[in-house]
């Protein structure tokens, strides 16, 4: 939740936040090997029923490796903004014109994921999965290692700009900026300002 939380306090401190974790729905979906299944989509509709009833005006869902329950919660609720983590950063990231490296640290992100881009978009991923290894196990430094090492590899294959596909590769972005010379999105800081935009486009400019 720390990245999510800081975006927010930087990018629109206006808003006021709920948060709902179900902290093992990445593991499931990685251990159980269902896929995306009926007991999975039941899992995120349940998770959209709760916010709502609980007042929430929009759903800003942090784990990029579910984008058709998180699609599916979207067509339930259509009168209110429901967005799934990435495609905010997926559009600056089109928009930019430019060859994209897609750094995910989460395996299955990086089935779900590319298909969100349009066809023919000039797309190169990797996998950097001892980051998520060392965010588990509490070694922020590793971690952020680990992305740099992958985020590399992107560029020296041709990436133009970095797209951070999971929220909690966002903290390496600033490193990753210093170290590569190339702009770094990030699905956070994308995804407070769509949400902002579509809830309070009024606000006041970060």
């Amino acid at each position: 939740m720390a990245p999510i939380n800081e975006a927010f306090d930087r990018l629109w401190p206006q808003a006021r936040r709920m948060h709902v974790l179900d902290d093992s729905l990445s593991g499931d979906l990685a251990l159980r090997g269902g896929g995306l299944d009926e007991a999975m989509h039941r899992r995120f509709a349940t998770l959209g029923n709760y916010v709502v009833e609980c007042g929430a005006d929009g759903i800003l869902f942090t784990c990029s490796a579910f984008g058709p329950c998180i699609e599916a919660v979207a067509a339930q609720h259509a009168g209110m903004p429901v967005l799934k983590p990435n495609e905010a950063m997926i559009d600056e990231a089109v928009k930019s014109g430019r060859r994209i490296g897609l750094l995910a640290s989460f395996g299955p992100t990086l089935a779900s994921m590319p298909p969100e881009f349009p066809a023919g978009c000039a797309l190169d991923t990797e996998l950097a999965g001892d980051a998520m290894t060392a965010l588990n196990a509490g070694d922020v430094e590793a971690h952020d290692t680990a992305a740099l090492a992958g985020a590399q590899a992107l560029v020296e294959r041709g990436a133009e700009v970095i797209a951070l596909a999971q929220f909690s590769l966002a903290r390496a972005a600033p490193l990753l900026r210093d170290r590569l010379g190339v702009p770094v999105l990030t699905t956070v800081d994308s995804g407070v300002l769509r949400l902002r935009q579509r809830l309070d486009p009024d606000a006041a400019s970060p």
